[in-house]
């Protein structure tokens, strides 16, 4: 399991670059959610659960970002990795 503290992003591009960071994506990731799924989905391994710390604080400052991220993290269990856990606390 992986937790990242997303509490105090405060846009959506700092939340790629913390994304990156913590999830080891490679120095030429694109920096928007076309380029998260393909990270996801061919360039890194996630971990089989990962928590998300500050979601409230997330979703009321970054909405887009906040959403954008659930659904592909939705969509990544659902078409690839059913065991997958995404936690928002």
């Amino acid at each position: 399991m992986i937790t990242i503290d997303v509490s105090e992003v405060s846009d959506e591009g700092s939340l790629h670059l913390l994304l990156m960071w913590e999830l080891d994506f490679p120095e030429f990731y694109g920096m928007n959610w076309a380029a998260f799924w393909d990270a996801i989905t061919g360039l890194v391994s996630l971990p089989d659960h990962v928590r998300f710390l500050g979601w409230d604080q997330l979703a009321a400052g970054v909405p887009r970002g906040a959403a954008m991220l659930r659904r592909a993290l939705d969509d990544y269990q659902a078409t690839y990795r059913p065991e997958f856990l995404a936690e928002y606390a």
